[in-house]
């Protein structure tokens, strides 16, 4: 990844000015400093990389307290790949209200150019991403996948050749918030936060064509204490991704249209240790998806997912609304052989999750070795979508080594094949070691 800095001279005199109770190139109001990227020489015509100028205000911002970057609307700001790091002073925030775009088929650089994300943030304490404008990645997939009533859905991911950069990534950060801006068009992942904690995303919109492949809406790993409301994503994967790490996440009132649904996993790759507990979702409307709500597990792996809750979810034109599937493999052939172990799942429930199916409505396939336990249906009740019906007779619910209860009314009926608990159920303990 390349890091557009000033010269050291550039450095130098900005610090100074930094130094001084009111910077030159910084505009005052209550309570907050500006910092205007065009006062540090943006060109701010979509074709000279701004990316030095953005730098140049970050680094002058970073020392101030409650400082913004200001990136002004009706402005198109060209940014090569950048990393924008602290620790920085308390409340910075950068202020997004022009338009951000990517390199043109950045996703399609050669492999030793290509960077793993565009704008990186990382080592942040207190800050916030707000605005009225857009980040646009500038990558649109010219490749196709399958509708989300494909019968082959099961198989609908695929491997392109290397890996593909996130578009917004944060590491290490804390207490971050993220408002009111748009995301679109990104090679890969748009929004992804990692070993980060105390995160607020509210009001953002993110958009990407259903075709456009593995680029997840919002990716969490490793990340504790999140909250996201309020915000409509479209993409050509998972709209939310929960993965390995993560714990105390709530999700309210977002649409998800298209996509690949709100996902948990694939976790426990490679025979690796996965630990997710306490998510939230709630108030969610997923359209015109492949699946509704998800969790996903490789064979083989280690550890848990635990206290799950899925609550007033509405689907419409969705392939598979409630899913889990602990044989999830993306990688095809033989690759996907058979192996003894899973991560347990046990504690989810799956409250009012209403409206219409294309292919089958509800599919727990758990592990031979380790069954699901502690599975709730709640007055779910799902419908065949007329489309499905005059395409032929949609699937039955299925019901694979997962133990519950189902609970008010069901529609189909069928919903309800969870196995009552009969004593031999493999207890949730394993080794110390693998253990979350």
């Amino acid at each position: 990844m390349v890091s557009f800095l000033p010269s050291p001279l550039l450095i130098g005199a900005l610090l100074c000015l930094a130094s001084s109770s009111v910077p030159a190139a910084a505009a005052r109001s209550p309570g907050r400093t500006t910092f205007s990227v065009l006062s540090f020489g943006a060109a701010a015509d979509g074709v000279t990389d701004d990316s030095e100028a953005l730098v140049a205000a970050w680094e002058v911002a970073c020392r101030v307290p409650r400082a913004t970057v200001l990136l002004p609307s009706g402005r198109r700001f060209l940014l090569s790949p950048v990393t924008l790091q602290g620790p920085c002073s308390t409340k910075l925030t950068l202020q997004v209200d022009g338009t951000l775009v990517a390199p043109p088929d950045m996703g399609s650089w050669p492999k030793p150019q290509r960077p793993l994300q565009w704008l990186n943030f990382k080592w942040l304490n207190g800050f916030s991403i707000q605005g009225s404008g857009t980040v646009d990645g500038q990558s649109i997939s010219q490749q196709s996948a399958p509708p989300a009533n494909s019968s082959q859905g099961f198989i609908w991911h695929r491997h392109e050749s290397g890996v593909k950069p996130t578009l917004i990534r944060f590491y290490n950060s804390f207490n971050v918030s993220v408002r009111n801006i748009r995301i679109t068009n990104s090679p890969q992942c748009h929004l992804k936060f990692d070993s980060s904690g105390g995160i607020r995303v509210k009001s953002i919109t993110i958009s990407s064509p259903g075709d456009s492949l593995n680029t997840d809406g919002i990716h969490l790993q490793n990340t504790r204490d999140v909250e996201i409301r309020s915000s409509n994503i479209g993409c050509g994967d998972d709209c939310v991704s929960i993965q390995t790490g993560c714990s105390n996440i709530h999700m309210k009132n977002i649409i998800c249209n298209p996509g690949h649904g709100i996902s948990i996993g694939g976790l426990g790759k490679d025979n690796s240790l996965a630990c997710v507990s306490d998510v939230m979702a709630e108030s969610i409307t997923v359209q015109n998806a492949l699946y509704g709500v998800r969790i996903k597990t490789w064979q083989g792996g280690v550890g848990s997912v635990r206290n799950i809750t899925f609550s007033n979810i509405r689907v419409s034109n969705v392939a598979t609304p409630i899913a889990i599937d602990q044989f999830y493999c993306d990688r095809g052939g033989a690759r996907c052989e058979n192996r003894t172990g899973a991560v347990a799942i046990t504690g989810v429930t799956y409250r009012r999750v209403v409206g219409m199916y294309t292919f089958q409505p509800v599919r727990l396939a758990c592990s031979d070795a380790r069954p699901c336990t502690g599975v709730n249906l709640v007055d779910v009740r799902l419908s065949p979508a007329p489309a499905s019906i005059g395409g032929g007779a949609p699937r039955g619910p299925l019901c694979w080594n997962s133990y519950g209860e189902a609970h008010g009314m069901t529609e189909p009926l069928t919903i309800g094949c969870l196995q009552r608990s009969n004593g031999y159920v493999m207890p949730l303990t394993q080794p110390s070691n693998y253990t979350c």
